[in-house]
């Protein structure tokens, strides 16, 4: 038995999966386990990139919508030009700028960046903790939170308890944070299907699944406290330029009347209840997959959230200092290397 399996004993939960380890993981196990070769600063720039691809194709959509309304009636157009304007601003800029300046946890480390990013984190959860409480003493109803752990949350940051505050914390995520969040996506998801079944126009069908997804995002991160990271966050609103392009492929295309042809004689002498029946199905598959979409970026949003929250609690107990074995066998492997060096250098 190596000194590695010695080591062996307490459960940790990794990513859904249960890694069983011996006391506090080094950094060298960490990094070997948990974080993946990623540059921070081209998920930002990428991140970024695609947070305008989205403005511009929802600026894009509005101004078609406002096109359409021009063709009918000139002011009219105008009016709703200024309308859209100002949704854009309220609805995509506002609530983009407050996801991107939300802090997040660093978890993708290794044992150059891991004891500044424990410092991070530890602050982080402070602001977490301190927010949660100071929301649920202000705000009457708010109904998000577990008020008696709150509580305890409050008993444990005034007093610097910091096993305290993980713990609490913990315990809101895994119990009311958790219900909570599943209540937004539910809300926010049949709102997008009733819309999209109201709408009946690709355009508008694009413009409020950008809209309400956005919120959803933003909602999320606002009740958990923190963001993904900047590589997770790309992904999520990946999802969202993906969700658009679906509703727009989706609203083009008439898919009731694709269903009353397949019907044949049935309907062909009854043109109302031929158009009825086109329209009842389109406005519900519309409807359907809209709102289903909006729940896969909600679910996709807290797997993210609750994944890195557990990764910043493992890295937390990881110790980042050398031991004086793995001092020496770095200085070891250094003098080796220093010495082929010297011979090829010798023998040229």
């Amino acid at each position: 038995m190596n000194k590695k399996t010695e080591k062996l004993t307490v459960y940790e939960k990794k990513a859904g999966e249960n890694v069983q380890t011996d006391g506090k993981l080094t950094i060298y196990e960490y990094e070997q386990k948990y974080t993946r070769r990623q540059s921070v600063r081209g998920a930002k720039f990428f991140l970024r990139l695609l947070a305008a691809i989205v403005g511009v194709f929802l600026f894009a959509v509005l101004a078609l919508i406002s096109l359409d309304v021009y063709k009918i009636n000139e002011y009219a157009g105008y009016g709703v030009a200024g309308g859209c304007l100002l949704l854009y601003l309220f609805v995509f800029v506002v609530p983009l700028c407050k996801v991107m300046k939300s802090d997040y946890f660093i978890t993708n480390v290794n044992g150059f960046t891991a004891r500044e990013a424990q410092r991070h984190n530890k602050k982080l959860r402070h602001d977490i903790a301190e927010k949660i409480i100071d929301l649920t003493a202000k705000v009457e109803g708010v109904g998000w939170y577990d008020s008696q752990i709150v509580g305890k949350l409050a008993i444990a940051s005034k007093a610097g308890d910091e096993e305290g505050i993980k713990k609490h914390l913990t315990a809101l995520y895994e119990g009311s944070v958790k219900k909570s969040a599943k209540d937004l996506i539910f809300r926010c998801s049949l709102k997008s299907a009733t819309y999209s079944m109201v709408s009946q126009a690709a355009h508008v069908d694009v413009a409020l699944i950008v809209v309400v997804n956005l919120q959803l995002i933003k909602d999320l991160i606002f009740l958990y406290g923190f963001r993904p990271s900047d590589a997770k966050l790309l992904k999520i609103f990946g999802s969202v330029l993906t969700n658009s392009l679906a509703a727009y492929g989706l609203g083009s295309m008439n898919v009731g009347n694709t269903v009353v042809k397949t019907m044949g004689e049935a309907v062909r002498d009854i043109p109302i209840l031929g158009s009825a029946i086109a329209t009842l199905v389109d406005s519900s598959v519309q409807g359907l997959v809209n709102g289903t979409l909006t729940t896969v970026i909600g679910y996709q949003t807290i797997k993210y959230l609750n994944k890195e929250y557990k990764l910043q609690d493992i890295l937390d107990g990881v110790d980042v200092s050398e031991t004086p074995v793995e001092l020496q066998e770095a200085c070891t492997e250094l003098e080796a290397q220093l010495k082929k060096k010297k011979k090829l250098a010798t023998a040229v």
